[in-house]
């Protein structure tokens, strides 16, 4: 059995942390005196140019759902999106999907499956967001919802991509997800969701996605809030200060 040299508190319990920058978590950091009472704002990807497009009607099935919530929802249309590094970043339709994903506090990434993974219009949309503009992560702490379809049988591979990139770009990706199979058969020609437990799951994973980003809104900062950043801050800090003496 090994037994712990100091207690916890000890000064020499952890001599690799700074402990100036150590910080325990508690529930009040979470207490929001005050919640925003704005709607909650959406911003919906989707990865298909097709003129029928599953992947369009169901981020916009989404964008309905979110809407009868409560939400305030904007579908970025990527048509005419240059591809990443293709343009310069103040063409007009990167500097809208960058606006756009500013402006949101929550997004649904919804993409068909090709290849066995997600498309390139739908990556093009993720390379374009930045993963920080100065001190700013525009997507940092914002809550997101994955979805794709399917042409043939019931496939995951486009929602788990998509779920390896939310966390590279730091979001909450929420554990409920949706993949349409046979999407063909699945709507309208007028482009509406039919009746089926694959629409069941898509009011899931919005109705989910709408809780979470209630819950965390307010408090995203300090979720996100991290002991090596905080560190790194510090030491950026500490640099300056020691340049600006010997000057």
């Amino acid at each position: 059995m090994t037994s712990i040299t100091h207690a916890p508190g000890h000064p020499d319990a952890f001599p690799a942390l700074r402990t100036d920058l150590f910080e325990v978590p508690t529930q009040d950091r979470l207490a929001v005196p005050a919640p925003s009472l704005h709607r909650p704002r959406f911003l919906i990807l989707y990865g298909s140019l097709r003129e029928r497009s599953y992947s369009r009607f169901l981020a916009f099935e989404s964008a309905r759902l979110l809407e009868a919530m409560g939400g305030e929802v904007k579908v970025f249309d990527p048509t005419g999106l240059p591809l990443a590094d293709g343009a310069p970043e103040t063409h007009p339709k990167v500097q809208e999907l960058r606006s756009l994903a500013a402006w949101s506090e929550g997004m649904v990434w919804c993409s068909p499956e090709r290849h066995g993974a997600m498309t390139g219009v739908m990556k093009t949309q993720i390379d374009w967001i930045p993963l920080s503009v100065g001190a700013m992560r525009p997507t940092q702490g914002k809550t997101l919802a994955v979805m794709q379809v399917s042409g043939g049988s019931q496939s995951f591979n486009a929602v788990n991509q998509m779920r390896v990139l939310g966390r590279w770009m730091r979001m909450i990706t929420i554990p409920n997800q949706s993949s349409v199979a046979r999407a063909y058969a699945e709507f309208t020609e007028e482009g509406r969701m039919k009746p089926s437990s694959f629409y069941d799951r898509v009011v899931d994973v919005t109705e989910e996605l709408f809780k979470f980003t209630l819950l965390t809104r307010d408090v995203s900062g300090y979720l996100v809030d991290r002991y090596s950043e905080r560190k790194e801050s510090a030491q950026d800090l500490s640099r300056r200060v020691a340049q600006d003496a010997a000057t």
